[in-house]
């Protein structure tokens, strides 16, 4: 599990695609009626880039940067950190309900109404309990065992709000062992599609 970022980089096109994927069974018994079971208990996320250039001249190495990140991960072989730039960032994010007993919580964002987990935190800036700051809050990362989480260094009271501030990527990885790359001037490159989608 690579903790590299995704580059950002001058040329980035329009549209950007991103897509919210889910998986669901849906049966219909003998009498017409439907039944469905949901797989996931939140979604996947796939996005599609495309670039109308990436210089290549010494001074910018915008289109070697991409081949090179693409080939460090040997396609879809490692995974990889992107910061959407649209959802990449909470404050005040309701965490959890304090027990008095737990100490170790799972970091979650919430966007347009829907709460899922974080897995790969960037900068956690504040932890807090019933809007107090807390000092000694620990965080792990993507690549660790339990990525995501944050401890206490005591439980938070029963029925305390447990609310942070940070920042965060999503994991993920690309969808094709293949990135084409097509030059159009002397040093200007463009790539028509760059698929990647989230992991859990």
């Amino acid at each position: 599990m690579s903790t590299q970022v995704y580059p950002v980089l001058n040329g980035l096109g329009f549209p950007v695609t991103r897509s919210s994927v889910w998986s669901n069974n849906i049966q219909r018994n003998v009498s017409g009626k439907r039944v469905a079971i949901a797989l996931w208990s939140y979604p996947l996320y796939q996005w599609e880039l495309t670039y109308n250039y990436l210089r290549a001249a010494i001074a910018f190495g915008e289109m070697q940067t991409l081949e090179g990140f693409f080939n460090k991960r040997q396609g879809r072989f490692d995974s990889w950190l992107f910061a959407d730039p649209d959802d990449n960032a909470v404050t005040a994010q309701a965490i959890a309900t304090g027990d008095g007993v737990k100490s170790t919580f799972q970091l979650q964002r919430t966007f347009g109404g829907a709460t899922m987990p974080v897995l790969a935190p960037n900068v956690l800036t504040a932890a807090k309990i019933n809007g107090v700051t807390q000092a000694g809050v620990t965080m792990t990362v993507w690549g660790s065992a339990t990525p995501g989480m944050i401890t206490f260094s005591a439980p938070p009271g029963n029925g305390t709000a447990i609310t942070a501030d940070f920042s965060y990527y999503f994991p993920c990885e690309f969808t094709d062992d293949t990135m084409s790359f097509e030059k159009f001037l002397a040093t200007l490159w463009s790539v028509k599609s760059v698929k990647f989608q989230s992991l859990k």
